[in-house]
């Protein structure tokens, strides 16, 4: 299977995530206009991200004859389940520049527990998921 796609998404999250890593370590009240633009910048990317995984690779990885890669495929499939609900509860919260503004501890906190998850999981799919995808 071809994941040139899904690899290069990851390298536009993680282009993302250190960009906002950057932007809250430097000030988040201050930068809540710059913090909201990449927050929506990686929306977006996230957003059909998800889709082409959940429509080509996990249906190529639960399809593959080895029991081990199909259960690995499940498994992946399962676990994001989880991360997409906190990001979508995160993205809710912090909607508007304003938001971001007027709490910069919470957002702080908040962000940086996400882009630790977020940055987990990518790794994860880069070291095992994506080279059981690319030997089918």
């Amino acid at each position: 299977m071809n994941t040139s796609r899904i690899r290069s998404d990851h390298d536009a999250l993680y282009a993302s995530m250190g960009e906002l890593r950057r932007l809250v370590q430097a000030d988040v009240a201050g930068n809540a206009a710059a913090l909201f633009a990449e927050l929506r910048k990686l929306d977006a990317t996230i957003r059909l991200h998800l889709a082409i995984e959940d429509r080509m690779l996990y249906p190529a990885l639960a399809g593959a004859s080895d029991p081990q890669v199909a259960a690995a495929g499940r498994r992946f499939q399962h676990e994001m389940g989880g991360l997409a609900a906190a990001y979508d509860d995160f993205a809710a919260r912090w909607d508007s520049a304003p938001r971001i503004a007027a709490a910069p501890g919470p957002f702080g906190r908040e962000a940086a527990d996400l882009l630790d998850a977020l940055h987990a999981r990518i790794r994860h799919e880069d070291c095992e998921l994506l080279p059981l995808a690319e030997a089918l």
